[in-house]
């Protein structure tokens, strides 16, 4: 395979895993202020049920030191495509910078798990609801 080709899936990993970033902070927001605003889509069960397991994931790799997924495949891709890991390109210079940063681990641990402690503390406040069956009509042609 080309190494640019390599960069390129890298890319795509990176934004993937930004997008996942983004849904579980700008989720709790939503769920908070969807609840505020009587929104009824924000408490949609699989919605919540998405934003709960992405969380736990991550809490759970934090809490058992394994690196997350996403960030070990964007560096063997990148690694494959012959560059230095988070080094070049414009997408992954401001993605990488919004996603990792210096600290030690356990700050990450505890923020991680704070944040967690927030998503179920508003799971209980505002439950999410299952859709309901909706009756079928009576009437029936014969």
């Amino acid at each position: 395979m080309n190494d640019r080709v390599y960069l390129y899936v890298a890319d795509a990993v990176l934004i993937a895993h930004v997008c996942i970033v983004l849904f579980v902070v700008i989720g709790l927001v939503l769920i908070v202020a969807g609840n505020l605003r009587r929104w009824r889509w924000v408490n949609a069960w699989w919605f919540r049920m998405a934003h709960l397991a992405v969380i736990a994931v991550v809490v759970a790799e934090t809490w058992f030191d394994v690196a997350c997924p996403l960030t070990t495949l964007e560096m063997w891709l990148r690694s494959r495509g012959q560059v230095a890991t988070y080094s070049q390109g414009f997408i992954e210079h401001w993605l990488q910078r919004l996603l990792f940063y210096d600290a030690p681990s356990w700050v990450f641990t505890l923020s991680y798990t704070v944040f967690a402690l927030l998503v179920i503390a508003v799971w209980l406040r505002y439950p999410p609801t299952r859709a309901r069956k909706t009756q079928r009509s009576g009437n029936a042609l014969t």
